[in-house]
């Protein structure tokens, strides 16, 4: 987890203050774990949920793994042409909609517990 604080604290400000607040935010759930993998902040528990990615002009992408599979009902997450993963992009705390990120992080959680995630990725044939 130092590694992780390390890596929040390293940033500019503005993204500081977000991914901490998200950071915290993400800890306040049971059994979660955080790990640095592929140089950002991963979230999960038996799977993984979500991921920090601090991103050109100051901005965070929270990104949830498996956001083809969430209901998307407060119409906010964003595929960015992406097959899998969709995200959220914030430039300060303030713009954050608490309420509607705890829904989401809530079902993307239900979904980890309840439903096996498997690879969506083609294996390639060697």
């Amino acid at each position: 987890m130092d590694k992780v604080l390390d890596f929040i604290y390293e940033q500019e400000t503005e993204q500081r203050e977000i991914l901490l607040f998200i950071h915290q935010l993400m800890l306040s759930y049971p059994a979660m774990i955080v790990k640095i993998r592929y140089q950002i902040p991963f979230y999960y528990r038996k799977s993984w949920i979500c991921y920090l990615n601090p991103i050109k002009n100051k901005a965070v992408d929270f990104c949830f793994v498996r956001g083809n599979e969430l209901s998307n009902e407060q119409g906010i997450l964003e595929a960015k042409d992406r097959k899998q993963v969709r995200s959220l992009t914030f430039s300060s705390v303030d713009e954050i909609p608490v309420e509607a990120l705890q829904q989401i992080i809530q079902e993307a959680i239900l979904l980890d517990d309840t439903v096996k995630y498997t690879s969506k990725r083609t294996k390639t044939k060697e």
